[in-house]
């Protein structure tokens, strides 16, 4: 069986962090561009200028990308031959998570209790995810969620009847009323199926998949297209001032689900769409 140290995870997550927050990923950035060469608003280019100078700087100068650094979501897969060693690995990824935003002066965001409030302090606690997989390693995602997009989050029961019409108006419902919230141009990721838990689950892994790309069933490919479209055709554009992009990219996960309904979770991941991985 592999070791792996959790002091190696610690400092894995503490530069993940630091990179998620200063580095779009290349496929947000072109997405981006791609967008700019088709906005047909002045104010929409406008935007979307200030947003591919604004990631441009921050990839240059080791900056923040925006001054919200989100709460530190952490998608681990852990191979079922490989043994953390050395510490606990939750304590190691919070550890991680503390290591990463003070060393790369990055806000702290997270409060100690729903209610009383009371800032951590470091942006701890991380929230994880947690998967355990064939194999003997481990792949660690990292996705700061600002909550300007996150607040933007909907969970709708369907009835097990509804169709994807049904979905794409829930969609675009949910688009309209975000507005100018989640700063757009958004990806907008959806999880079909499971329960409420595990379709908001999905719905954020969905923001993870790399733009441009389709998904692998032909129906949900097509489906994603049309929810793109749609989205699009709201008019919110950059900015939530209106235009032509108003979504880089919407992505589904669908799981299979109970006869008696139809979970339909919606993340909405902001024009900073940051994540970054690292496979220990």
């Amino acid at each position: 069986m592999r070791q792996i140290d959790a002091q190696g995870i610690r400092r894995a997550v503490a530069e993940l962090c630091i990179e998620a927050n200063c580095v779009l990923p290349a496929d947000v950035a072109q997405a981006l561009e791609r967008a700019r060469s088709s906005e047909r608003s002045d104010v929409g280019c406008a935007i979307l200028d200030d947003l591919l100078e604004n990631q441009a700087i921050a990839r240059s100068r080791r900056l923040p990308i925006c001054q919200d650094t989100g709460m530190a979501v952490v998608f681990a897969e852990l191979g079922q031959e490989a043994q953390i060693v050395g510490g606990s690995f939750e304590d190691a990824i919070h550890t991680g998570v503390a290591e990463g935003y003070t060393e790369g002066f990055l806000r702290a965001s997270v409060v100690a209790d729903p209610l009383r409030r009371g800032n951590t302090g470091d942006n701890t606690p991380a929230v994880i995810h947690l998967r355990l997989v064939a194999g003997d390693r481990l792949k660690l995602t990292l996705a700061p969620k600002g909550f300007g997009s996150e607040n933007m989050t909907g969970l709708v029961m369907l009835n097990p009847t509804a169709t994807a019409d049904a979905v794409v108006d829930t969609v675009v419902e949910r688009i309209r009323t975000a507005g100018a919230n989640p700063c757009p141009p958004v990806v907008v990721g959806v999880g079909l199926g499971g329960t409420a838990e595990l379709a908001l689950e999905n719905s954020k892994r969905a923001l993870l998949r790399s733009i441009g790309s389709a998904h692998a069933d032909p129906y949900y490919a097509a489906l994603e297209a049309r929810l793109l479209a749609a989205v699009n055709a709201t008019g919110v554009g950059p900015g939530g001032l209106g235009g032509d992009n108003t979504a880089l990219a919407a992505h589904i996960v669908a799981a299979p689900t109970h006869i008696a309904g139809l979970p339909c979770a919606i993340s909405l991941g902001c024009h900073a769409l940051r994540h970054a991985e690292k496979t220990l």
